[in-house]
């Protein structure tokens, strides 16, 4: 259901940055059978969050698209990279838009139709199966990839998911609605032990004991089952006096349960393995990470793995401004790795 990989609490965010369209509208191809019933669904609604991702400039500068390439956003959102990438570089051949949230989808459809069919095509699955998309879209290696790892403004604000504590919203948590195990689940059935090993591990939480305990004594009598629910119980369970300054003291029970329901680590872990052998030569692998075991994963994959080159011996960072534009991308890091060809080795 879940593994015991530590990380650090972070919420994040998108800041926001205007892109100029592309001057001409064109349709656009969506593939999978859930997918392509979203292009025959109707517009998106008018209050969509406009999702643009931290670190635009740092991203399409360390990937560096040439004409002609083929390149993959491994986590499409609604589409805020992929837009940049495509308004700035127009050669590009193909952007592979991958994302395992079928809303994020309809939304990224809508913003990426001015760049056409046959430019942008997005699928619906999880970024672990890349290897096996590339194979059924009759596509080789690709001349880079991106992931920009944790939760969206989406999510956030207009998912109705849980997975802010300050909206009250069912406690689901799912990115994937297909998914089989909610956060309230895990807040409601998992042994006292194992939740909080859950809460430690994942949100590096220090009053975990006595925030599980309080969420069970207040589950024999009624479960847990909204956000703003959760976040009173924790609150509560944290002496006033210790509740954190910059941050409310929910997140870190938040971030933990999300990554968790998500399985997020562990997805990461074994894009790690996979995305190298996905990559020609010279081909570059971009990751922006929102906490320090994200990172670590990251940063060790890329020194360890015989078929990257690390292009970044410390990790960028945003800017002041875009910091100050929006304050929680303040936790992002960008790794840039290169694929580099190995030679055989002689018997």
């Amino acid at each position: 259901m879940w593994s015991s990989r530590a990380c650090l609490l972070t919420s994040r965010s998108r800041t926001r940055i205007t892109w100029t369209k592309s001057c001409e509208k064109r349709g656009i191809t969506l593939t999978s059978t859930a997918a392509v019933s979203l292009l025959n669904s109707g517009p998106v609604a008018e209050k969509e969050t406009r999702h643009v991702p931290v670190m635009v400039s740092e991203v399409l500068d360390s990937l560096s698209p040439g004409s002609g390439g083929i390149y993959v956003d491994a986590t499409l959102g609604l589409g805020g990279h992929a837009e940049a990438m495509l308004t700035r570089y127009p050669g590009i051949k193909l952007v592979l838009g991958l994302d395992r949230d079928i809303e994020t989808l309809e939304r990224a459809k809508s913003r990426l139709s001015p760049f056409g069919e046959g430019v942008i095509r997005l699928i619906h699955s999880n970024f672990i199966h890349l290897h096996d998309i590339l194979l059924s879209n009759r596509i080789g290696q690709v001349d880079g990839i991106l992931m920009d790892l944790g939760i969206s403004t989406f999510h956030l604000e207009n998912s109705g998911r849980g997975f802010s504590f300050s909206r009250d919203e069912p406690l689901d948590m799912r990115m994937d609605l297909s998914g089989a195990v909610t956060a309230a689940d895990l807040v409601n059935k998992l042994p006292a032990e194992r939740l909080t090993e859950l809460i430690q591990t994942y949100g590096e939480e220090r009053w975990a004991k006595r925030i599980v305990k309080c969420i069970c004594d207040r589950r024999k009598t009624a479960p847990i089952l909204t956000s703003a629910d959760l976040a009173k119980v924790v609150a509560n369970a944290i002496p006033r006096k210790y509740h954190p300054r910059r941050i409310h003291a929910a997140t870190r029970t938040f971030q933990a349960l999300r990554i968790a329901v998500n399985r997020e680590l562990d997805d990461l872990e074994e894009a790690l393995n996979t995305f190298p052998s996905c990559l020609k030569p010279g081909g570059r692998l971009c990751i922006i990470s929102f906490h320090s075991l994200e990172d670590r994963l990251v940063k060790t994959a890329f020194r360890e793995d015989n078929r990257l080159k690390p292009l970044t011996k410390k990790p960028l960072v945003p800017g002041p401004e875009e910091i100050r534009i929006n304050p929680r991308a303040r936790s992002a890091k960008l790794r840039v790795a290169q694929c580099i060809e190995l030679l055989a080795q002689p018997n």
